[in-house]
């Protein structure tokens, strides 16, 4: 469509205090429940930072983040840039996010020229339905509301999920039956992009974008073969990612997600982000603090 996307227009759109300090100058827009700012939102917006130190023809190709404080939704976020090396090919800046006078979030990344190379290989996109094929998360949820056996207590939870305001347009290739508590193997497709238009323009913008798109549901893939455990406490430690090939953030693309690894009330995420043309676009790494309840659920129904 032609309606801007509320990522451009508002949510990592950033206001210049100084040559390298920026401040959030729209609103968080959407909050998740826990009431902490949304951690794809800060690592968005510390790549938007990032990228106004570094000349236009350099793109971001890896950033390296970690979440030190929650986020506080109620108050803006500044971003201090230390453009910590600039060279010939490779430059490197570091942000620090700031909130109360202490830092919520650190953040490393580093920006490339162009450069050729016949070195080049990548893993083979798997075989899923197209987006047109498969319902949106929205239309996902209507379905189970429309169970009359459904618990009151998921019709509620189900219902706020709902009026959530999330820019991302998601649609789950296998989704998870909400009404079963048993384990399924920790990896999930779905497609992903943008909600509105951003159209063609400097590929460091796509980057963040698919920076935010990346946190949502990630780190929840880890909790795919423990459903019988209600969650306590559940947020990300780091954050990493490698950009490979140009992509537009607001086209579908292929969120393949895994969980390699659990354990020490932690979990380790995976994921690639794929162009619907096959081309490997992204790489994605989390590892997150776990808390679960030890009495498992109850049934949904």
């Amino acid at each position: 469509g032609d309606l801007r996307s509320v990522l451009i227009t508002s949510v990592l759109n950033l206001e210049r205090l100084e040559v390298d300090l920026f401040r959030c100058a729209g609103r968080h827009h959407w909050v998740p429940a826990t009431q902490r700012l949304f951690g794809g939102q800060i690592v968005g917006q510390a790549l938007v930072a990032a990228a106004h130190a570094v000349s236009r023809d350099e793109q971001v190709h890896s950033l390296h983040c970690y979440f030190v404080r929650a986020g506080d939704p109620k108050v803006p976020v500044l971003y201090e840039v230390e453009r910590t090396r600039t060279g010939k090919s490779f430059s490197v800046r570091s942000v620090k996010a700031i909130q109360h006078g202490k830092p919520i979030f650190t953040c490393q990344a580093s920006f490339q020229l162009s450069q050729a190379s016949p070195v080049q290989h990548q893993f083979t996109m798997p075989a899923v339905p197209p987006p047109e094929e498969l319902l949106t998360q929205e239309e996902l949820i209507q379905k189970f509301l429309q169970n009359p056996n459904l618990a009151e207590r998921y019709r509620k939870h189900l219902t706020k999920i709902q009026a959530e305001d999330v820019p991302i347009d998601i649609k789950p290739v296998n989704p998870p039956d909400i009404f079963s508590s048993e384990p399924q193997e920790p990896k999930q497709l779905f497609w992903v992009r943008a909600r509105g238009y951003i159209g063609e323009t400097d590929m460091k913008v796509h980057c963040c974008v698919a920076a935010y798109i990346s946190d949502y549901a990630f780190l929840g893939t880890a909790l795919l073969p423990h459903r019988q455990y209600r969650i306590k406490f559940m947020v990300s430690l780091d954050h990493s990612m490698w950009f490979h090939a140009p992509f537009r953030a607001d086209h579908w693309m292929l969120y393949e997600c895994e969980s390699p690894w659990a354990g020490g009330c932690r979990g380790l995420v995976q994921g690639r982000l794929w162009r619907r043309d096959g081309v490997l676009a992204v790489t994605c790494a989390q590892e997150g603090v776990i808390r679960v309840q030890q009495t498992p659920n109850q049934s949904k129904l």
